[in-house]
């Protein structure tokens, strides 16, 4: 298991935008975009490449910073399809390890993967996070879609995400990419009942470095809190995740893994179930397991699978 469980001994800093009991935290919203430079090319450790801030942020043709480490994509993920279809790789990376904003694909069933996408396409799964995954869900054919999706399930998860227990965090905003950065002032505050999601390195997350991960620190007692959500269902206060992702939560047949995946997505689709914003046939099992789960419990549970390995 790999977390760090602190108790602030790091000086962190929480959230401009989000009241300390809401979700607003968990669903971030991308500012307006500032023109990107075309000029000043970036690069990141260890590779011989290198490009600008434009092209890392193109949609159509976004940056493979370590192309001998992945199997060869297909054009669908590493360019996409104009105009309605990004780049699988914008959002979820070569790696398919993803960033807080979407969602790790690595690992992930064919058949699970291609639910989703029809899911997004039929509306069952809808939000401020899905607008762009439902418009591409509705402009990819059948042969890319299942193109993407055995590329990202022949992919093994990286160790992406640190889970750190700490009582107080930094102040931060919503940036490029959807993604969480420390904002000026060094000033910090109580985490309160959220999962707060910081890179490694801002200037390798702004470049998409799959090397690079994200730290998300939650609120001290909550790892051990999730593990017993996840393995007793806490009294009935949910069911055992275990029973259908496995005992190590590596996932049974078309059933995910969700061990090591980002806190953040994983609250994210807990609150989805129960609010009704991600339903159909395949989530139907889930609402028994969400329906009585506070934030409080969907955050512990999201803690204890991202301080797993996966």
């Amino acid at each position: 298991m790999r977390h760090l469980a602190t108790a602030a001994a790091l000086a962190l800093f929480p959230v401009l935008a989000a009241a300390a009991d809401g979700l607003d935290w968990a669903y971030p919203v991308t500012p307006r975009p500032e023109p990107l430079d075309t000029l000043v090319l970036k690069q990141v450790p260890g590779s011989e490449r290198a490009y600008t801030q434009a092209q890392i942020d193109d949609a159509f043709n976004p940056p493979d910073w370590f192309p001998d480490e992945h199997p060869a994509m297909p054009p669908i993920v590493a360019r996409g399809e104009k105009p309605a279809v990004r780049a699988c790789a914008q959002c979820h990376l070569p790696s398919g390890d993803g960033h807080p904003e979407s969602s790790s694909l690595a690992g992930l069933p064919v058949p699970y993967l291609l639910r989703q996408l029809t899911a997004f396409k039929n509306g069952e799964r809808k939000g401020v996070r899905a607008t762009t995954m439902i418009t591409i869900a509705q402009a990819i054919s059948d042969a890319d879609a299942r193109a993407a999706s055995e590329y990202f399930a022949s992919l093994k998860p990286g160790l992406w995400t640190e889970v750190v227990e700490t009582e107080t965090v930094p102040k931060t905003f919503v940036g490029a990419g959807g993604m969480r950065f420390v904002a000026p002032g060094d000033e910090q505050e109580p985490i309160g009942n959220r999962i707060i999601v910081l890179p490694q390195e801002e200037t390798r997350a702004k470049s998409r470095d799959p090397h690079s991960g994200f730290v998300d620190y939650v609120p001290p007692g909550s790892i051990a809190r999730g593990e017993a959500l996840i393995t007793t269902g806490d009294g009935g206060k949910t069911i055992p995740c275990v029973i259908c992702h496995g005992q190590t939560l590596q996932g049974l047949g078309e059933v995910p893994a969700i061990a090591g995946r980002p806190p953040t997505y994983i609250v994210r689709q807990l609150n989805d179930m129960k609010t009704g914003a991600r339903s159909g046939i395949s989530t139907a099992l889930m609402k028994a397991v969400v329906e009585k789960l506070s934030v409080e419990d969907m955050v512990a549970i999201a803690a204890y699978l991202g301080s797993r390995d996966p």
